[in-house]
């Protein structure tokens, strides 16, 4: 039953919402960052191999062009896993907006996360398949995994405006942030462990990535119920115009919402600057598996899976303390000059990850910048979010996060799709680090212009000419 006239800043209710972060960030870090790229690109370096062998009679050796082809597409291994990520973002651009547009019209946000949220849970539970020259089958689920939860997370986000007042969203996004790195931390300790003991198990290495990748869906669906069980409904389901659908009125909204943009330019600022620097944070994410554990020779770091993990594992436990450390300087900064800050760091780690990260120290090295991530990564994202949320018509929050969501947790554009490109043409990933550094300057050239001020008078103008006709 909808409930039109529910009230905001319900503990309860806010600690249903967050512990949605709490089951969907295990995709993102088991997934996304962890386990998949490094598992899929060494069965796809280990195809192209035994293709190499095929076309010359030869083995491959190094200092040898290693490619992979799929469906006649040249593909290196390595950069496979980021072109997927990039062509899921690429579909969100056209399905989120007309989603969202149907979601608000309809009021039926929650229903639409819960379907979403499932079919992502499932694809991911189904990862337990990848294997052998089932190589490009992880690269297929992942784009669909990654559509459908960049899908529920729209409905997720949009929550947020309904639940939470004006002075509480900071507090409120960031606490779901870190409720979101806590439960990859708790995920993440249960995976290392698996794989640490696998032999001793009698687990081979491969079934036991096998299943980190499927626990990452078990645990996104079983902890969704108590989102659902808790998050409430606003407004009643909005019945069709006859010789309508949902499709063809969420175009029409989606038309609407897209000429009136023009009413809020400083929304559409805001947006562009978070576009660049967030594709640079999730490209980060979205590659730093890849990074770590690839040879020197292509430009990697040679780490090992575990002291990954461990890393992975440090930056979830210092994140989920940053991203409530980040609630907090938002109160005393001002959230748009928090973000500020969280820019600086970031471009300072990714300019010394592209100059340094040479030497024998490289692991260290690595886990120190990894923790130095960590205390701006939730908050940088969080406090962006509940920025976006001050700018938005009521109504169209859906929509406009939609938009939002092209570029938010787990999802990036351009980002993977440079840094794999140019893996693929210079022959290391260390050239894919530049475009990140650019990322990062653009958007804290951008965003300072930004009068947020201007942006959230638009968006109450905007309700109050709605409510008046």
């Amino acid at each position: 039953m909808a409930t039109a006239e529910a009230t905001v800043n319900d503990k309860r209710e806010i600690f249903g919402w967050a512990m949605y972060d709490w089951a969907n960030s295990a995709f993102s870090t088991t997934v996304g960052t962890v386990f998949l790229a490094p598992y899929v690109g060494a069965l796809a370096a280990s195809a192209a191999k035994a293709e190499f062998l095929t076309r010359t009679g030869t083995a491959w050796s190094e200092g040898q062009p290693l490619i992979v082809h799929l469906l006649g597409i040249p593909i290196a291994p390595y950069s496979f896993i980021g072109y997927c990520t990039s062509l899921s973002v690429l579909l969100q651009v056209f399905f989120l907006p007309i989603l969202g547009a149907i979601a608000d019209y309809s009021h039926i946000r929650k229903l639409m996360m819960q379907i979403f949220a499932t079919l992502g849970a499932v694809s991911t539970i189904a990862m337990f398949l990848i294997s052998g020259n089932l190589w490009w089958l992880g690269g297929l689920l992942f784009m669909f995994a990654n559509l459908t939860f960049g899908a529920a997370i729209v409905f997720y986000n949009a929550y947020l405006p309904d639940i939470a007042s004006e002075d509480q969203r900071d507090r409120v996004s960031s606490f779901g942030w870190a409720m979101g790195y806590l439960g990859d931390f708790l995920l993440l300790v249960l995976n290392l462990a698996f794989y640490q003991f696998h032999d001793k198990l009698g687990v081979p290495e491969d079934v036991a990535i096998r299943i980190n990748l499927a626990s990452a869906g078990v645990w996104w669906l079983s902890f969704s119920f108590i989102t659902w069980a808790r998050l409430r409904p606003r407004h009643a389901r909005r019945s069709l115009p006859k010789n309508e659908t949902y499709v063809s009125i969420g175009f029409k909204q989606l038309g609407s919402t897209l000429r009136e943009l023009k009413r809020f330019p400083e929304t559409l600022k805001f947006l562009i600057a978070f576009f660049l620097y967030n594709d640079g944070i999730q490209t980060v994410i979205a590659m730093a598996s890849t990074f770590a554990t690839a040879p020197l020779l292509a430009g990697g770091l040679e780490l090992s899976l575990s002291t990954l993990t461990v890393v992975i594992l440090i930056i979830q436990f210092v994140a989920f303390l940053g991203a409530l450390f980040w609630g907090r300087l938002a109160g005393w900064v001002g959230s748009k000059q928090s973000i500020i800050i969280s820019l600086v760091i970031w471009a300072g780690v990714v300019i010394y990850a592209y100059f340094g990260l040479r030497s024998e120290a490289r692991a260290l090295e690595f886990m120190l910048l990894g923790v130095v991530i960590a205390v701006v990564l939730g908050g940088s994202q969080a406090i962006s979010r509940s920025l976006f949320a001050q700018m938005i018509p009521r109504g169209r929050e859906a929509e406009f996060y939609s938009f939002y969501e092209v570029s938010d947790r787990g999802t990036s554009w351009t980002g993977p799709a440079i840094f794999a490109f140019a893996n693929q043409i210079f022959g290391s990933l260390r050239y894919g680090i530049i475009s990140l550094i650019i990322y990062f300057i653009a958007g804290l050239i951008l965003l300072p212009s930004v009068n947020v001020q201007k942006a959230m008078t638009d968006a109450k103008s905007y309700d109050a000419n709605q409510t008046h006709n």
